[in-house]
């Protein structure tokens, strides 16, 4: 962590800033153009930093000594303050303002322009006396029943905190009211001050924890249940799950290099008590979010499972069904094939033929009945050994 120290002192005796941290030089105005009388008048233009600034405040000794409203008013009163600390807090800023908090804190460009672009993976980068760390904060919307991600981009260094919000998570609000009322807390620094942060990102990890363990309970009732929806809601929250480990998994090593420089940076005993407390906490919930993956790729597994037995019982009932359907066909077809036998015969001596030798034949009538009884017999015996009867 970037370690506090005193302002060096100027010739004249009075304090200033320490050469790595002045600002850019800034090379004199080209003089303006003539402006028509029309707009010469006009009023010069608000600052823009006023909408995106959500707050900003001094601090000397833990205790808030000022609260500026623009970006340039808390640069001239911290040059003014020998020890102060300024907390600024800033919501989806523009480019213009990044580039004055760059060009007044010397902050590298590489962190500047990551601050300036969300979407960024959680991590830790150190450059020269300053830290920048980025966080994804999380938040379980009962509403929905989704988390929903939000992007933090912090800087620190020896005497100023620089937030930057990508999202409505977290609440810094609290955070602030949190340290105000901790002054001994707050007189540490920097330091604390991430420490605060991180300890409100975490924290906030775990309504987001039980919110989507109420949702796994939930789902594995409709699973059983054979909700025709499960599925969907299965992939949803699979991949809230991988997006909650990019959360986690990549804060568990940065607060152990956070650790690894306590010897180094002089990092006070109680916020190194804090820090592992915080390192504990993300390190449980980080275990917990993998085993939330694997419950549901296992679900997702039992859910397929369950859906191809079904279909498996529906495809056999199908067939079952055919197969008593072709039975029934069999019998009716057997049965007509049957009668068909003496109408064929008795269709045959119905017609009117005069040369026909079986009409004038005593035995004529007999003869019919028995070819049609004879017919109809071995038709009976064939179908029956076939068991189509």
């Amino acid at each position: 962590m970037p370690q506090r120290r005193a302002r060096p002192t100027s010739r004249n005796g009075r304090t200033g800033r320490r050469p790595g941290w002045r600002r850019t030089p800034v090379p004199p105005p080209e003089p303006a153009p003539a402006t028509p009388a029309s707009t010469a008048d006009a009023p010069p233009p608000a600052p823009s930093d006023a909408a995106s600034v959500v707050q900003a405040a001094l601090y000397r000794d833990g205790v808030r000594v000022s609260a500026p409203d623009t970006l340039a008013d808390t640069f001239r009163e911290l040059r003014e303050q020998p020890s102060g600390m300024a907390w600024i807090g800033l919501a989806r800023p523009t480019e213009r303002e990044l580039l004055s908090l760059a060009a007044e804190f010397d902050l590298h460009p590489l962190a500047v322009e990551d601050a300036m672009e969300a979407h960024q993976r959680p991590k830790l980068e150190r450059y020269g006396e300053t830290l920048f760390v980025v966080l994804s904060a999380a938040r379980y919307l009962d509403n929905t029943e989704e988390v929903d991600f939000g992007e933090l981009h912090v800087f620190v260094g020896p005497d100023f905190v620089i937030t930057v919000r990508h999202g409505a998570a977290p609440d810094l609000s609290a955070v602030r009211q949190r340290m105000e009322e901790s002054p001994e807390l707050l007189k540490l620094g920097p330091e604390a001050v991430l420490y605060a942060i991180l300890d409100a990102v975490v924290d906030g990890y775990a309504p987001v924890v039980a919110g989507v363990q109420t949702d796994i309970d939930e789902i594995e009732t409709e699973v059983f249940r054979g909700d025709p929806k499960v599925s969907r809601r299965i992939y949803e929250l699979s991949r809230e799950m991988v997006e909650f480990q990019r959360a986690t998994r990549p804060l568990v090593g940065m607060l152990h290099s956070l650790m690894a420089g306590f010897a180094k940076y002089g990092t006070d005993e109680e916020l190194q008590r804090y820090l592992r407390d915080v390192a504990d906490h993300v390190t449980h919930t980080s275990e917990q979010v993998d085993g939330f993956r694997q419950a549901l790729t296992d679900i997702l597994t039992v859910n397929a499972t369950l859906v191809t037995q079904e279909q498996n019982a529906e495809m056999r009932a199908l067939a079952e069904a055919g197969f008593e359907q072709n039975e029934e066909i069999k019998k009716i077809s057997s049965w007509a094939a049957i009668l068909f036998a003496p109408t064929l015969v008795g269709t045959i001596y119905g017609m009117n033929f005069e040369n026909m030798p079986e009409l004038g034949w005593s035995f004529g009538y007999p003869f019919a009945i028995g070819l049609m009884g004879l017919v109809c017999a071995s038709l009976y015996v064939i179908f029956k050994r076939r068991d189509w009867l």
